[in-house]
């Protein structure tokens, strides 16, 4: 019997470098819990400014790279107990599949960054990989790690709500209201650009969080849907509109919005869940709260950290009530997942189903999916069906 506190898992950064907002987003997040730290990176496709932005972070020249395969290539020639325990991407979609396919290949853990990859093809040839290595692979769909998203969850799940009738999600931003990427704007810029961006805008960048919500609160698949894409601002290549009814399995109906013209509005998610029995309202804006419409009695305002919550909201949640948590926290939540399978997997140990609780491969798979078959029903203007997940897609 030891009591030795178990080494802090060592991660590298693909991308997330100088003037990316994400990437420290990311590192913020995995911080937060002090469970991990950052060993090395490539943190740019430019060589020059990936040394620089490692340099600035504090990385020993050794450790720091002028790009993903040199990273790979140097880890995998040091031994197997002092390599990287897991490596974060944080790049544009367009190279999600290579960085991703080569390190899980190569036995490595993986957290990459939503859409997952540009096809269905790509997404089953990842989740093949990860199933035949055997490794961890996150998506981070950042807002299933809200608590009072993870409290809904288990609302909805445990019949709460009864019979689940009509679903309605929302994601509505106005960051691109205007040609924002003629501007020099690079976060415009490559999520307009279908080479890098790939067949979708809007949808892609954020309505593939609406659709994982969906799936996530509810437990439902949606079996069809018709699609109605647009480019609202004159020029643009791909869509930054987006509406679509759904139907999924079980025969609840639902309409997903993703639009980034809505001007005036900043991150505006917000998730209505009705059933037979009752109403369930979240907003990512104000994502303590959890509105339950009780049918026949009084409308209830659940709030965060409470004793009254669910196993899992309580676990999400780090600090007293009425001390607000928020979009970090949320990230730290689903890093906080990651980290304990991959601990209970080096230590084989048991891993509780609550302390690993992320979306994994099999999620972004089927985001992928859910995006091609929108598109395509845009294009043709018609229902279509939407292709059911590979069973061996797992975390």
């Amino acid at each position: 019997m030891t009591n030795e506190t178990p080494r802090r898992l060592r991660y590298a950064m693909v991308g997330g470098g100088r003037g990316a907002f994400i990437g420290a987003v990311h590192r913020h997040a995995i911080a937060l819990d002090g469970l991990a730290g950052l060993a090395a990176g490539a943190l740019s496709s430019t060589p020059e400014r990936a040394l620089e932005s490692g340099r600035a972070l504090g990385l020993p020249e050794a450790h720091n790279h002028p790009g993903w395969q040199a990273l790979l290539e140097a880890e995998l020639k040091r031994p197997a107990g002092e390599r990287v325990d897991l490596v974060v991407i944080v790049t544009p979609t367009d190279s999600h599949f290579p960085i991703a396919q080569a390190f899980a290949d190569a036995g490595f853990h993986v957290v990459c960054d939503k859409p997952l990859v540009h096809t269905g093809a790509q997404a089953d040839t990842l989740v093949e990989t990860v199933a035949a290595r055997g490794t961890v692979f996150g998506v981070t769909y950042n807002y299933t790690g809200y608590p009072m998203v993870r409290q809904a969850r288990e609302m909805v799940r445990s019949g709460v709500l009864g019979t689940i009738r009509k679903v309605v999600v929302e994601y509505n931003q106005g960051w691109l209201a205007t040609a924002l990427e003629t501007t020099g704007n690079k976060q415009a810029g490559w999520r307009t650009d279908p080479a890098r961006s790939g067949i979708a805008g809007a949808l892609g960048d954020i309505g593939s969080h609406a659709e994982n919500l969906v799936s996530t609160v509810t437990g439902l698949r949606i079996e069809e849907l018709v699609a109605d894409l647009g480019a609202l601002v004159p020029g643009r290549a791909l869509d930054d509109d987006a509406s679509m009814l759904l139907r999924f399995e079980g025969g609840a109906r639902g309409v997903l919005v993703a639009s980034q013209i809505n001007a005036g509005l900043e991150n505006d998610l917000r998730l209505r869940v009705s059933g037979e029995r009752g109403t369930l309202e979240w907003r990512q804006e104000e994502p303590n709260r959890l509105v339950h419409h009780r049918g026949e009695a009084a409308t209830e305002i659940l709030t965060r950290a409470t004793p009254w919550l669910g196993e899992a909201a309580r676990r999400a949640s780090r600090l007293p009530p009425g001390h607000p948590e928020g979009f970090i926290e949320a990230f730290a939540n689903i890093y906080r997942g990651v980290f304990a399978e991959i601990r209970g997997r080096r230590d084989g140990t048991k891993i509780d189903p609550l302390d690993a609780d992320f979306p994994g491969v099999g999620d972004g798979a089927r985001g992928v999916r859910f995006i091609e078959c929108a598109v395509a029903s845009s294009t043709q203007r018609r229902w279509l069906q939407v292709a059911p997940p590979l069973r061996r897609a797992g975390g």
